[in-house]
């Protein structure tokens, strides 16, 4: 029977520790992977919400102008909308068109910081 030299015995029972670092290394590096993309996941689905909520808020503003069947006057006015518990600013641009029965009525809504969110245009008739 042949006898197994000690150093090599001890190399068939486990993982030398540069392996082993080696695999923590890979973990590490896909757990941080995996952070970011659930991070970017959930900040999609803000951004979402929030674009949504301000598009019913243009929406709520041409669809009014629609109900009163009449023209806004040209230039620019501010509105406010409460939408889910946030508040959001927008403007109102209206500017005339080629055939003076129609106007072209913008709206544009701002989160409270300012920022754009969303743009919804229109023509208006008489």
């Amino acid at each position: 029977m042949k006898r197994v030299p000690a150093h090599r015995s001890a190399e068939s029972r486990g993982f030398t520790l540069v392996e082993v670092l080696v695999a923590l290394a890979i973990v590490a590096i896909t757990l941080g992977a995996g952070i970011k993309a659930a991070g970017a996941l959930s900040n999609n689905a803000e951004r979402l919400t929030e674009v949504s909520q301000a598009q019913w808020c243009a929406d709520n503003q041409l669809t009014s102008w629609r109900l009163l069947q009449q023209q806004p006057a040209i230039g620019d006015s501010d509105f406010a909308c409460d939408q889910l518990g946030r508040h959001y600013v927008g403007k109102l641009v209206v500017r005339p068109t080629p055939n003076p029965n129609f106007r072209r009525v913008d709206a544009n809504v701002m989160n409270e910081s300012g920022a754009p969110l969303v743009t919804l245009s229109t023509v208006l008739g008489r």
